[in-house]
């Protein structure tokens, strides 16, 4: 099975379009060593011809033109895209799905409930579709559950609820619920293996580092370095943890969680911010983090497993 990263920017993507931060105009003059990146998702196969998306960016027109895997041309009109799966409702998460309205069929699209009811209701996405493809909506189960996808024999997937908090356009944004935000947990049934991957995630729980301790590798936040972040750049005014995300530094950071795990984990950070210094290659954090046997994603990046 394969895991290819399409996109391993946070929201806005890198450089962001508005911002001058360090880290942004630094890579549009040239100034500092950085790889541009574009908005959040990654896509699963089990055979390189028919893949899982997971998570619809923003930027799904641009990585579709850089992954040949996602239009294997088997017809006149087609697309490598199968199904997708949204870990949240969040926009840099979702809004790629109005690009993929010229589908000839019903889009299968697996969510929470809570995530399918922003959706149809907050954000109101699924009904926008129906009329153009449609979505052919699935439930995701947050029992425990394994389940297979719709249209994509050996891709095998757990959800697991996180803590991390609902789009700030949503209801529930001061009280998140279990479904809000997910973790997903990728099988391959004929290996055994798995990859973790959870671009949002607020907290790690003893219970969730010891699922990640079996995993082969695990992609989880990578969005802020420091906790204060976007209010030391005058960005911002609220915290990580304000946002849902735990931050890499710092007492009960994410770097402090990851190196509890096994040498045999392959740990990588993914959903980087354009603010976070990771993101400049011969940086001390970055120099960190290689420190630590940890992996900052970049959009192509493929994991095999």
């Amino acid at each position: 099975m394969q895991l290819r990263v399409l996109g391993s920017s946070a929201g806005g993507g890198f450089p962001q379009w508005n911002c001058n931060c360090p880290q942004c105009d630094g890579v549009r003059q040239g100034r500092v060593r950085a790889t541009p990146r574009t908005q959040s998702s990654v896509a699963v196969s089990a055979d390189g011809r028919d893949w899982l998306l997971i998570n619809a960016s923003p930027d799904i027109l641009t990585q579709i033109r850089a992954t040949a895997q996602l239009q294997p041309a088997r017809a006149l009109r087609d697309s490598g895209i199968a199904a997708v799966l949204l870990m949240d409702a969040q926009i840099d998460h979702t809004a790629g799905l109005l690009m993929l309205r010229e589908r000839r069929s019903p889009l299968p699209l697996l969510a929470t409930r809570e995530v399918l009811a922003e959706l149809e209701d907050s954000l109101p996405l699924t009904r926008v579709l129906s009329h153009y493809c449609g979505v052919a909506p699935h439930v995701l189960p947050l029992d425990g559950s394994r389940f297979s996808v719709p249209g994509l024999p050996g891709v095998v997937v757990q959800a697991l609820a996180l803590s991390s908090s609902p789009p700030p356009y949503s209801p529930h944004r001061s009280a998140p619920r279990p479904g809000d935000n997910i973790g997903v947990l990728l099988h391959n049934p004929a290996t055994g293996a798995r990859i973790f991957y959870a671009p949002g995630l607020g907290a790690l729980t003893p219970e969730l580092l010891e699922l990640l301790a079996s995993c082969s590798a695990v992609l989880v936040d990578g969005t802020f370095w420091s906790a204060d972040e976007m209010q030391r750049l005058g960005l911002g005014t609220r915290s990580a943890a304000d946002m849902g995300h735990l931050p890499q530094s710092g007492p009960g950071g994410m770097l402090e969680h990851l190196a509890r795990l096994p040498a045999s984990v392959r740990k990588v950070l993914i959903h980087i911010n354009n603010t976070n210094p990771i993101l400049i290659e011969d940086g001390a954090e970055r120099a960190a983090l290689a420190a630590c046997g940890v992996e900052v994603a970049h959009d192509g990046m493929t994991i095999e497993f």
